[in-house]
């Protein structure tokens, strides 16, 4: 997938930085174009030079243009380049220049044109053991993965420190089996397509303090509207209440109840293409929210009686108005999941049923992996075994596009 794809691959300064000559000829001999950026401190470890030669362009490291003669698109080359770019790896990525991308930090080239890239971002941190474990480096790291970016994790081994454990900078055919799963997954087969997501769970309120909820993390569906950002949709993404990142070039509405996401997807609905409802949508609310925080003396005979009303059937509705829109719809079953699977993927008039057990070890809620079965309109099963919820994110879409042109949504 490297042959004829333009990569930017982004040089920090860590020792692991001499590998990135083996890396750019193995790219390069690959038939990809290589635009290397250094961040100042990686010149302490390999000279720009070294990269110019083997990439047969000339690394940039400056900000700023050395003469205020030069040309315009030498002052704006951040934007070019951005636009320019298949895919950008950053390897090494030292835990400084981590911690920068995650709070949006561009005080050198090589942050500013993160801030600016518009193709799939893939990290992979390399440092000292103890570094990597830092309770902030983890956390900034994490932010980096909940807006889709891909991080490949360091292996471990003897480290320059003498230490030992995990923080080495992957073999060069680790690197690039990386890109090439990337490029693979970002083929913007979904541009100029409009694509709804929901995510997250909905909280139903009793009272002022307290709802009634789930315990869904919203993993899923923002990795699905990273996924399909990513393969160049314009993305909205309508999310209950969860603490996640909003994914690289997606907007985002957050709703709390049922009723509000009711509301969000039937007005973005119709000028959408797809619609994934990966939300867990609370079925009921109390009728009767109380306006004070209810006390347990206040209680009669010791029991709490709410009276509960059902919520809309987001998905259903959406099936009836539907004209020229492909539907996605999650099935979360712990009993009779099959039948109650096809059961709904025909009443809510969907194009396709993605059926998951949270009692599965690695299907739970909140975890970073998934296993799921598909079920479609003309009776197909496919079954997908555990894979991190990014991968199941792009094996949906894999089956959405067909939908589209198969049903003459082209």
């Amino acid at each position: 997938m490297v042959t004829g794809k333009h990569i930017l691959l982004g040089v920090t300064g860590g020792i692991a930085a001499y590998k990135c000559a083996y890396l750019v000829r193995e790219l390069i001999r690959s038939g990809a174009e290589v635009q290397v950026v250094m961040t100042p401190a990686a010149t302490e470890f390999i000279t720009p030079l070294t990269l110019s030669v083997l990439s047969r362009r000339t690394v940039i490291v400056e900000m700023f243009p050395r003469s205020a003669s030069q040309t315009t698109e030498e002052w704006t080359r951040h934007i070019e380049l951005a636009m320019w770019a298949d895919v950008m790896l950053i390897a090494p990525a030292s835990a400084n220049t981590i911690a920068k991308i995650a709070h949006g930090v561009a005080d050198n080239f090589l942050t500013t044109l993160v801030l600016a890239v518009r193709s799939p971002l893939i990290v992979a941190p390399t440092m000292d053991v103890d570094m990597l474990a830092n309770d902030a480096t983890q956390t900034n790291i994490r932010i980096l993965r909940e807006r889709g970016c891909t991080v490949v994790d360091p292996e471990p081994g003897e480290l320059a420190s003498g230490l030992s454990g995990p923080g080495r900078l992957p073999e060069i055919d680790v690197l690039i089996a990386q890109l090439d799963r990337v490029l693979t997954n970002a083929h913007r087969d979904f541009g100029e397509r409009r694509v709804l997501v929901t995510a997250g769970p909905t909280e139903e309120p009793l009272d002022p303090v307290r709802y009634v909820g789930n315990r869904s993390s919203g993993k899923m569906g923002f990795s699905l509207a990273a996924a399909a950002a990513q393969r160049g949709a314009d993305v909205t993404l309508i999310s209950g209440p969860v603490p996640l990142e909003t994914p690289r070039n997606v907007r985002r509405i957050d709703v709390r109840t049922a009723i509000e996401m009711n509301n969000e997807v039937l007005r973005e609905f119709p000028a959408t293409d797809v619609l994934i409802m990966a939300a867990a949508v609370a079925d009921f609310t109390p009728v009767a929210p109380a306006a004070g925080k209810i006390k347990r003396e206040g209680i009669k005979d010791g029991r709490l009686k709410i009276e509960l009303s059902p919520n809309p059937d987001i998905l259903k509705e959406a099936g009836r108005r539907k004209q020229h829109q492909i539907l996605v719809g999650f099935a979360l079953e712990t009993d009779d999941a099959v039948v109650n699977a096809r059961r709904k993927l025909r009443e809510k008039n969907l194009d396709l049923i993605v059926l998951n057990n949270p009692t599965e070890e690695g299907a739970g809620f909140g975890a970073d992996t998934n296993i799921v079965s598909l079920f479609f309109t003309d009776g197909r099963t496919e079954e997908l075994p555990k894979m991190a919820k990014i991968d199941v994110a792009h094996e949906i879409l894999n089956r959405v596009g067909p939908l589209l042109v198969r049903t003459n949504r082209a």
